[in-house]
């Protein structure tokens, strides 16, 4: 699975979800509106950075605090194809993992990385570009690329009891 992308850097340690989506927007269930309060209690001018191919890198312990689905979603929805951090917060990373979108591992790459840094994701491969330079990070399973390709936890699974009730007739 590649994905590319131009770097829009946070350069923050320690973001809480409770800043990148502040709770009076969480009754929000469309990600298209959600886009609209992204980054609101951090710095909504981060916003006007995204498009269509963003790699969004952030440093260490990246996204603890509440366990708002509404994160992974709305960055989707803003054109976020990839999350490249040095460290994630754990419900984090599930929620990005489970929601479709690569949350990738590589504090080399990050250090490396400005806004407007061209990245190219190989997880298949464990390879990061950053700027044509090459870094390792962990592969992801061929599962967890699978799901992220199939747009989620929630896909997978129905695809695979699909599967498996067809191979049942």
């Amino acid at each position: 699975m590649i994905i590319e992308g131009a770097a829009v850097v946070i350069e923050v340690d320690n973001v809480n979800t409770d800043v990148l989506y502040p709770g009076p927007y969480l009754n929000i269930d469309d990600p298209e509106v959600m886009k609209l309060y992204l980054f609101e209690g951090l710095d909504p001018s981060l916003r006007d950075k995204l498009g269509r191919k963003t790699i969004l890198v952030v440093g260490e312990n990246f996204g603890g605090g509440s366990s708002r689905e509404h994160v992974p979603l709305a960055m989707k929805a803003s054109g976020i194809g990839a999350v490249l951090g040095r460290s994630f917060a754990r419900i984090f990373f599930r929620n990005c993992i489970n929601l479709g979108l690569p949350a990738i591992v590589c504090a080399e790459a990050v250090a490396a990385a400005a806004d407007g840094s061209e990245i190219r994701i190989d997880a298949g491969k464990g390879r990061v570009e950053v700027d044509g330079r090459s870094y390792d990070t962990p592969v992801l399973p061929p599962f967890v690329i699978d799901m992220i390709r199939g747009g989620g936890l929630v896909n997978y699974v129905r695809r695979r009891l699909a599967e498996r009730a067809a191979s049942e007739e």
